[in-house]
């Protein structure tokens, strides 16, 4: 087809030069043989050389004219070959690679012998042209996309160019690095931060390996991930920054170590006493007086190490959401004045005045009664140890609104305020000393707000020192129908 279209410029071409040149040639020839009667009227000599030049001017012309018409239809020849080199062949290429990509991107091209070269191709650029617009609004849609996610993310997000220029920024980015509006390069946002990193060596070296780094900005741990990333000819284009709040885990990494040295603690000091009150009776003999107060320092250290495991192994399972409880519907009143009556024998020894008031029409509850009366008994052990003898405890059960509560109120030795936001911390004692004295494993209100927790309840203390402490537990009365 497009040799079809060569051929056709030569020939019109080749047509159009031939008209002209024979035209032009006929009118001199014409011109000159009009000239014959005009020397007809002349002087014999003068007729004859007249005519004589007049038949060479023909013959003349006849033969410029013929040399003119070969040496057209070369340059026919010529401008046929430069046409189809510089006009030709470039469309066919077009045409080509437009059907390609066209066929590549599915797209049925109608085959109809009729069409010129000209007319494919402009069907199939039109094709094309379709096809890129829809290419082009999925392209947009994806961007919106992926900046919207990146306007949500809580992670921040930071690209800059190969000069360090900043060519996109999230908020959360902003906002954890605390970027202001003059800091716009990579060396003004990290230099303020105090985080020494050479962009260039994070572009141009593969293998450079300290790409991620931990900051501290505000009592907030801060996570850097610097990477390099290219352009589609594969050439470094830039370095992406993530950056990633680590705060909590490292809470919570430090939390875990300081439990793990917690556990060891507790566990060392109750082995300590039994192996050497252990080593001493085997190592000698001892009256029965000796060897029993010996064997009750044992057996004390022994069932201070049961409690302490057990109460590790009921949060373990908590934790591990492995703890099996069943809701039963249960009156708190009657749970706390049976959890009083256990405690009767300590609340004796102390001489401690309790008294527990019940309103009148408190609805029943749902929820883990064996949970529920440990939170009970715990509350109960801790206002019975921390208040001195002849204390005054008051236990008040009653409802408000949809909830239930249980208030226990001591006049004790209090709590004081600066460790009132950690008395839920596993191990986490006011005074470590008095606590051990009288058995305690630390455990006792994670445990208690563990198991309200799960029971959609709460837990709220208040405390003065040397006054006294205020507990409230609520959980969700059952609703009347």
């Amino acid at each position: 087809m497009a040799k079809n279209i060569q051929w056709k410029i030569i020939l019109i071409f080749f047509f159009l030069g031939m008209i002209t040149i024979v035209g032009t040639g006929i009118f001199f020839i014409y011109i000159l043989e009009q000239m014959n009667p005009q020397i007809s009227g002349m002087p014999i000599d003068s007729t004859e050389k007249l005519a004589e030049l007049v038949s060479a001017q023909i013959d003349q012309t006849k033969i410029v004219i013929v040399l003119m018409l070969l040496l057209f239809g070369v340059i026919t020849v010529l401008v046929g070959i430069f046409v189809s080199k510089s006009a030709i062949k470039p469309i066919t290429k077009l045409i080509k690679s437009t059907k390609k990509i066209v066929e590549e991107e599915n797209i049925k091209i109608e085959d109809n012998k009729n069409l010129t070269e000209i007319d494919e191709l402009v069907n199939a650029v039109e094709l094309m042209t379709g096809k890129l617009k829809q290419n082009l609004t999925e392209v947009k849609t994806q961007k919106k996309q992926i900046e919207t996610i990146l306007l949500h993310m809580t992670d921040g997000i930071i690209a800059f160019d190969r000069d360090g220029n900043i060519t996109h920024i999230n908020p959360a980015a902003k906002k954890l690095l605390k970027i202001e509006e003059d800091q716009n390069t990579f060396d003004s946002i990290f230099s303020k931060i105090n985080v020494e990193i050479n962009m260039e060596k994070i572009i141009y070296l593969d293998n450079w390996t300290s790409s991620e780094q931990k900051v501290n900005i505000d009592d907030n741990y801060i996570k850097l991930l610097f990477a390099p990333f290219k352009d589609e000819f594969d050439r470094p284009s830039g370095v992406m920054v993530m950056i990633q709040d680590i705060t909590e885990h490292v809470k919570l990494d430090n939390m875990r170590k300081e439990f793990v040295a917690d556990v060891s603690h507790e566990l060392k000091t109750p082995i300590t006493s039994i192996m050497g009150y252990s080593d001493t009776l085997l190592e000698g003999e001892y009256d029965k007086e000796t060897s029993d107060k010996f064997l009750n320092v044992i057996a004390s250290e022994a069932r201070r190490m049961a409690r302490l495991v057990t109460d590790l192994l009921t949060l373990s399972r908590y934790d591990s959401n492995k703890a099996k409880y069943e809701k039963t519907e249960f009156d708190l009143g009657e749970l706390v004045k049976r959890a009083q009556e256990k405690l009767q024998v300590e609340i004796n020894k102390k001489n401690h005045n309790v008294t527990c008031f019940v309103t009148a029409n408190v609805p029943p509850v749902i929820a883990d009664k064996d949970g529920i009366e440990r939170v009970v008994l715990n509350i109960l052990t801790n206002a019975i140890k921390y208040t001195p003898d002849h204390g005054e405890i008051n236990i008040y059960v009653g409802f408000v609104y949809n909830d239930a509560y249980i208030k226990v109120k001591d006049n004790g030795i209090g709590i004081p305020e600066e460790d009132l936001t950690r008395i839920y911390d596993r191990f986490y004692r006011v005074d470590k000393a008095r606590t051990r004295e009288l058995g305690g494993t630390g455990l006792g209100l994670s445990i208690a707000k563990e198991i309200l927790d799960r029971n959609e309840g709460s837990i709220d203390i208040k405390s003065i020192v040397g006054k006294g402490t205020e507990v409230v537990i609520r959980i969700k009365a059952k609703q009347n129908e």
